[in-house]
């Protein structure tokens, strides 16, 4: 017969592997596809590698010099600069507002969160597709103007050089806007209600409250919002390709475009490997100091 302290500890020990085992295969996943193809990805930005992945000849830096001296990745880092700081800053304001609006418990706020929200439901290439109809001037919004007599009406920002990239962000805040709105909702309804309280017995008014003591505790939200947005205006590239592809011309390109027209478009991989490590490391210097001031404060 097996000793009960015998079954006791197998049982302990079963228990204790269990987690392990189960998170194994997908731990081994996460290593492989991801970890496992950034560092791939990195040799290939160092390698002379054209239509396919060539790791007999090095290159060093060399792709990364001619990546920074090559005039349409120029143009794709400046439309990234501006599409993302008009990105982050025009949705942070209107998720704040229509936030601000919902928390003051409006009749019809079951009715109205739903609507803000589900264009974020909605997936970048649906978006794309929907403004780039919208905005086209034979089929959308000009064309419907003429249509009811308006026929001094003219608005083709997306066929020009000059205004198209500020047509994707419209179409990127008409997104995001409502999940930036949630996340603010979310941590406006966390604060205590009686710091609130004892403000309004003090009698300072609803505009300097929220001033004064709400917005300044929303802080990590406001953190956890310019991550997010910040995240996803260096991926953007579905919906670039899904309104302009990247034209007129260039004139809407961003660094994902450019990895991928060059990678796959014009059988430069080694230049395309150079850009997308770039991408990376833009990201990181977003994610790191986020990770760094979370669990910091965590440690205090």
């Amino acid at each position: 017969m097996t000793a009960p302290g015998a079954v006791t500890t197998a049982k302990t020990t079963l228990q204790d592997l269990l987690p392990k085992i189960v998170l194994a295969p997908s731990f081994a996943i996460i290593l492989v596809f991801v970890y496992g193809f950034i560092i791939f990805t990195g040799f290939l930005s160092f390698s002379g590698s054209k239509l396919l992945p060539d790791f007999s000849t090095w290159v060093g830096f060399e792709n990364y010099v001619r990546l920074f001296r090559h005039p349409n990745w120029i143009v794709s880092l400046q439309n990234l600069a501006i599409f993302s700081v008009l990105y982050i800053v025009i949705c942070s304001v209107i998720g704040l507002g229509l936030a601000i609006l919902l928390d003051q418990k409006i009749r019809g706020e079951g009715f109205l969160r739903p609507i803000y929200l589900y264009p974020m439901a909605l997936s970048f290439i649906v978006t794309g597709v929907a403004w780039k109809w919208f905005l086209d001037p034979g089929i959308g919004l000009e064309h419907a103007m003429h249509q009811i007599g308006w026929e001094s009406f003219s608005f083709r920002w997306i066929k020009d050089r000059d205004f198209a990239i500020y047509t994707i962000v419209i179409a990127a805040i008409w997104q995001s806007s409502g999940f930036v709105m949630a996340m603010f909702l979310a941590g406006l309804r966390g604060v205590d209600n009686e710091i609130i309280k004892a403000a309004q017995i003090d009698g300072a008014s609803t505009f300097m409250i929220y001033r004064r003591i709400i917005i300044p505790l929303m802080r990590p939200v406001f953190l956890s919002a310019f991550v997010v947005l910040a995240h996803l205006a260096i991926k953007s590239y579905d919906l670039v390709v899904a309104m302009t592809d990247g034209g007129p011309g260039t004139s809407t390109w961003t660094p994902a475009l450019f990895m991928t027209k060059f990678t796959f478009g014009r059988n430069e991989m080694g230049m395309g490997a150079a850009s997308a490590m770039v991408m990376m490391m833009m990201i990181f210097a977003i994610i790191v100091p986020y990770l760094y001031s979370e669990l910091g404060g965590h440690k205090k």
